[in-house]
């Protein structure tokens, strides 16, 4: 049986989500397909999980870091109630976007989306023949040697019990806070990334001062190491790396794959609609069309043109969604996103690196300073505390900002308003913000 649909939307996370409401409210004809449980990455199987899981290394780690400033006492985490805990927010997610589907009018498939033709998807055994398709499925892991021996990041938010020896393979957003969560969980850590650095997204000074608490912590960092194959053994798995032609074999009893992720396309037989693809990514124009198929848009980690974070999916959605509308006028804006990393202390960063505002030519003010004896620092007794904050001179413009410490997730929000908005580091400046907070330290940071 064929039906007949306006907008096919593969994927039910954030980016389909809100492209698929969009088209309801124009009164056209809408369907969703995901063959996993829906509601999308960020709500069941990334950002929101593991932040109610780093919830509660934080006051862990608060209270050792006020040993002797007032606070007595080991607490410690119990595992398998966090994770109990952390299924009260993910466990009733499905069922309510699939109410919301279909209060909203929109037919929900559960199932492998793939194509049949430039304009046809095929869904649940039915053939569903379209104007539009948003592709917004997602992100797969990257391969690796000895795959089958780990396990994904999602399944790590899954663990009833928390293993004694864990190696994580990566060293960007994901590996660093896992990191930071089983260290403070009783678990030894070693981490294994083959770039020279970790974080590489985040400015090299902010990441610098971060490492202190990864040595504070015990977290066993391995920079430079590509890994070349997982053993698995009675007790465990050997993990074998090697780094400027030494080899090493690291023992763990849970290794977890953090070393990337790629937009999920394999599955829906992108040659069949003759949707271009370069290198595993989806050849799009400017307005998020592909550029072979113009019933085909994308939208989130599938279309990789942002940053792979939320917001992004969301403005994404609104743009491809009000092209498929309204014809393509609308681009996307990707100016001021922050992005932050749920370390402890986190990390976060908006706008401009220092060196990308030196290869544009820019003349720079760079207000930079580790400020560990600064009253929000010191209130908390934290010692990794510092800001590089970049003002472009003659216009006052603030063109980056990059945090460590106590409420920079928080913190980096002025600053992304700043920038996207064009407001100036005078504008920030004058303003007033509440005392003692973190918030009125940002006055001192430019």
């Amino acid at each position: 049986m064929t039906k007949q649909y306006d907008l096919v939307a593969i994927g039910t996370g954030t980016a389909a989500v809100v492209a698929a409401s969009q088209f309801r409210s124009a009164g056209w004809r809408v369907a969703v397909i995901d063959h996993l449980p829906f509601g999308g990455t960020c709500a069941l199987r990334g950002c929101d999980p593991k932040k109610v899981l780093v919830g509660a290394a934080e006051p862990i780690d608060h209270a050792r870091r006020m040993r002797g400033k007032g606070i007595a006492g080991d607490p410690a985490i119990a595992w398998r109630e966090l994770v109990n805990f952390k299924r009260t927010f993910t466990d009733p997610v499905a069922a309510r976007k699939e109410a919301h589907f279909a209060n909203a009018g929109i037919d929900a498939y559960h199932g492998h989306a793939k194509f049949r033709g430039p304009n046809a998807v095929e869904a649940g055994g039915e053939l569903l023949e379209t104007r539009f398709v948003l592709i917004a499925g997602g992100a797969v892991p990257v391969r690796i040697p000895g795959e089958e021996h780990v396990i994904a990041s999602i399944d790590f938010l899954e663990l009833n019990e928390l293993p004694a020896r864990i190696t994580l393979l990566g060293g960007g957003y994901i590996a660093a806070e896992f990191a930071h969560l089983a260290a403070r969980a009783g678990a030894k850590v070693t981490m294994v990334e083959q770039a020279e650095r970790m974080l590489s997204p985040f400015d090299p000074d902010i990441v610098g001062w971060l490492m202190e608490k990864y040595v504070e912590i015990g977290v066993d960092v391995r920079l430079g190491a590509r890994v070349t194959g997982i053993e698995k053994r009675a007790d465990g798995y050997l993990v074998h790396a090697s780094s400027e032609g030494n080899e090493m074999a690291i023992a763990a009893d849970l290794v977890v794959h953090a070393a990337g992720r790629v937009p999920d396309l394999e599955p829906i037989d992108l040659g069949v609609a003759e949707v271009a693809v370069e290198r595993g990514r989806l050849q799009l124009n400017e307005f998020l069309q592909s550029v072979s198929n113009p019933a085909v848009y994308a939208a989130g980690d599938a279309a990789s043109k942002g940053p792979p974070l939320t917001p992004v999916a969301t403005h994404d959605a609104k743009v491809a969604a009000a092209n498929m509308l309204e014809g393509n006028r609308q681009k996307s804006n990707y100016l001021g996103v922050p992005s932050v990393a749920f370390t402890l202390p986190p990390v976060a960063s908006v706008g401009l690196s220092e060196k990308q505002a030196r290869e544009k030519g820019l003349k720079l003010k760079i207000n930079k300073a580790k400020t560990s004896d600064w009253f929000t620092a010191r209130r908390v007794g934290e010692h990794v505390c510092g800001h590089k904050v970049l003002v472009e001179e003659g216009s006052d413009r603030i063109i980056g900002a990059h945090l460590v410490g106590p409420n920079a997730d928080e913190i980096i929000n002025p600053f992304a308003l700043a920038i996207r908005h064009g407001l100036t580091a005078s504008d920030l400046k004058n303003t007033m913000f509440g005392y003692p907070t973190a918030a009125s330290d940002i006055g001192n940071m430019l």
